[in-house]
């Protein structure tokens, strides 16, 4: 069911233990199943490494996103989490400062952010398919190697394929279909644990303790180093439990992990080492070690819920690589995708048909091309601890410029955990030509989207800004603005937060008639994960007041649903009204001054202010004025199809110039509304080099005509849209 359009859905911010423990069970069926069959820091409940560059983003200035304003870090998301101007520590404001000033620094930082989402995204390919292929491999037992070979693969990608086609339903459905399956492995594989410890080596329990492993690697030296890469699969999944953060919540899945979670896998790895320290298995028989420590009368059934785990232990993967697409293409770092929400409650349950499929055909690649568990495992752990020392480095960063500590405490964090990665990345690397350069090349691909589609979009805004209309061009046209005005609303559609966008002179001097009320809209995304209704939208005046130009900002969070439908019209109308009705009176500008005057005022949803401006639509003779006690309406003199009105609290008092002003309003919305959109055909100019004419000319070309375009404006009726041819030369 697709939610694109609800409104009222928002995070949780008081969960009951109802429903904390509702997405604890839940979180069993979607997160922990990765963690079972092979300090959580977030960016208020949105978890992943670019949700930990959007917190660095609002402490320091480094956002990759261009249209940021100062007024952006009024929004109550930069003040909730402790932003202050500068960091506490004179370390911190050192580093902060440093950070702002060097372009250099900022890119490092966004490709450091950025590998580490391709890395999650390439461990959304590999963990589905070796969780699959490896609980299939215990086929093997009842099988001769020739009849073993030529089944596994067919019913690992029938399996893959029922996986990927499960997705559309949701997290939650998902979740509860889930959930008993993998409390049924956990139970599954702690009680066959409990049996091993107990009947091949009850001593077992010593290796939990840290001196162990400092032994095992000084006896074995390089060969312990070595094998150090095929013990990442014991913590594989712990990489998307962070990003499925925005699915559920952080204490319901620290319940679940607590509680549940950890305890069973101890107990599982415990009575496989019981039985490993009994039974030395051979190289050859790697893929089938798990099954030959279950007890030989239940292997069947083992075998059977092993499959069905391993179908869920690949969904913790899928929907956090839906959650970190969605980041990433929020803040201008992925091409545009249909987002699917699909839950009325959780912001972060998503769903991305495009991603999701693309994922199913790389999964079958991968499976049919390696058919080895080994090789799998191999690309896996490099991926998966690749994403662990970039989350280690940002959050180095976000300890010191977020938190306010001393440099001390992150020297310490990164000291700790970073050396303990950096041993563990350096063993994975080894294993390269046996299957860990797949993540490698996976990420690379994904890193390459992701940076030419930001650094196109990035361009395409630096020419809008280059070329915008001066202010004294358009005071030199007058209020009529040399052409016919005729009834309606007219929306541009501009990226700019400032200034008058180049497409509407275009409009200007080739257009014998333009509507009587303009509207430059502007729908950006902010580094926060939610913008509150009340602080929703931007709204300013363009020019004199007689020239009816407005500006109004529409601004999202990357875990905001995009309103598309006739809410976010009435929004918009409602918010242009609450403007006028609440403006204040300025003395006579001049055209110097009403350049750098273009002040914006917060104006929320009309669902949020209920103390505001509100509108009625319908089909009733309004030709009468009425007013009562409370409220007063304002209605149109004349008839039409589609009556509006607008109903406007009795206090304060309003002038007669603003009354007038929105009976304007009134009328135009009432004649209708027509979207303009600027049709960019984006080339790079003369003179550049051969690879930005590479990157911009068939890279960011090839990318902005095979994706979505706007999302907001597909609701729009196709006869209200209009499209302005423009190349922009960057």
């Amino acid at each position: 069911m697709d939610l694109e359009g609800v409104s009222r859905s928002h995070p949780i911010k008081k969960d009951s233990w109802k429903t904390l423990l509702t997405l604890a069970y839940q979180s069993l069926g979607v997160v922990y199943g990765d963690l079972s069959t092979s300090p959580l820091a977030d960016d208020n409940g949105e978890g992943g490494t670019f949700a930990l560059y959007s917190l660095l983003s609002r402490h320091a200035r480094v956002s990759s996103l261009p249209n940021c304003q100062l007024a952006d870090e009024e929004l109550s998301e930069y003040t909730k989490d402790g932003v202050v101007p500068a960091a506490n520590s004179a370390f911190g404001s050192s580093l902060k400062s440093t950070l702002e000033k060097h372009k250099v620094l900022k890119k490092v930082l966004l490709v450091l952010a950025l590998i580490g989402t391709c890395m999650v995204i390439g461990d959304g390919v590999l963990t589905p398919a070796i969780s699959v292929f490896s609980a299939v491999s215990g086929l093997e037992l009842s099988m001769s190697k020739e009849q073993h070979r030529y089944v596994e693969v067919p019913v690992a990608c029938v399996i893959l394929v029922f996986l990927f086609a499960l997705q559309h339903y949701g997290t939650h459905r998902v979740g509860f279909l889930f959930a008993p399956i993998v409390i049924t492995w956990l139970l599954c594989i702690s009680s066959i644990g409990v049996y091993n410890i107990f009947h091949w080596n009850p001593d077992v329990y010593q290796a939990l303790s840290p001196y162990y492993m400092y032994k095992f690697l000084k006896k074995t030296r390089k060969g312990g180093w070595m094998s150090l890469g095929g013990i990442l699969l014991c913590m594989t999944g712990s990489e998307a439990m962070f990003a499925d953060l925005g699915h559920f919540s952080q204490t319901s899945i620290k319940i679940a992990f607590t509680f549940v979670v950890y305890p069973s896998l101890i107990l599982a790895y415990m009575g496989q080492a019981a039985y490993l320290s009994r039974h030395h298995i051979v190289a050859s028989d790697y893929r089938i070690g798990f099954y030959e420590s279950v007890p030989e009368k239940i292997r069947w059934p083992v075998l059977a819920i092993a499959i069905l785990a391993a179908v869920v232990g690949s969904q913790a993967i899928i929907t956090g690589t839906f959650s970190i697409i969605k980041q990433c293409s929020a803040l201008g770092c992925f091409p545009r995708v249909k987002i699917i929400h699909t839950s009325s409650k959780i912001h972060g349950q998503i769903y991305i048909p495009e991603i999701n499929w693309t994922l199913m055909l790389l999964c079958l690649a991968v499976t049919i091309g390696f058919r080895d568990t080994k090789s799998m495992g191999n690309a896996s752990g490099l991926a998966v601890i690749t994403v662990m020392l970039v989350t280690t480095c940002l959050m180095s960063l976000v300890i010191v410029l977020c938190w306010h500590k001393s440099l001390f405490w992150a020297v310490c964090f990164i000291l700790f955990f970073g050396s303990l990665e950096a041993l563990y990345f350096s063993a994975s690397l080894i294993k390269f030509r046996e299957g860990a350069w797949v993540p490698v090349a996976l990420s690379f691909i994904f890193l390459m989207v992701m940076y030419v589609w930001h650094y196109g979009t990035f361009k395409k805004y630096e020419f809008d800004v280059q070329n915008k209309v001066s202010i004294n061009w358009l005071l030199s046209l007058g209020p009529t603005l040399g052409i016919v005005r005729v009834r309606g609303i007219g929306l541009i559609h501009t990226e700019l937060v400032s200034g008058i966008p180049a497409i509407f002179s275009h409009f200007v001097t080739n257009l014998p008639a333009f509507h009587q009320v303009v509207v430059f809209l502007c729908i950006k995304s902010v580094p926060v994960p939610h913008v509150r209704p009340e602080e929703r939208f931007l709204v300013g005046r363009v020019g004199p007041k007689e020239y009816r130009l407005y500006r109004c900002i529409a601004r999202y969070g990357y875990r905001d649903v995009h309103k598309d439908d006739v809410e976010f019209e009435r929004d918009l109308v409602c918010s242009i009204a609450e403007f006028i009705r609440s403006e204040r009176p300025e003395c006579n500008l001049s055209p110097e001054q009403l350049e750098d005057s273009e002040k914006m005022t917060v104006v929320g949803t009309s669902s949020s202010n209920l103390d505001g401006i509100r509108m009625s639509v319908d089909e009733a003779d309004f030709s009468e004025i009425a007013s009562t006690s409370e409220l007063q309406e304002i209605r149109p003199t004349e008839k039409a199809k589609k009556r509006v009105r607008f109903v406007v609290p009795e206090t304060p008092q309003i002038d007669r110039e603003a009354v007038e002003e929105l009976q304007e309003l009134m009328e135009a919305r009432e004649a209708g509304m027509a979207f303009i959109l600027g049709h960019s055909y984006v080339k790079a100019k003369r003179g550049s080099s051969f690879m930005k004419k590479i990157v911009i000319n068939f890279g960011y070309d090839f990318l902005r005509r095979n994706f979505r375009g706007p999302s907001y404006a597909l609701s729009i009726p196709h006869a209200s849209t209009l499209e302005v041819g423009m190349v922009y030369h960057v």
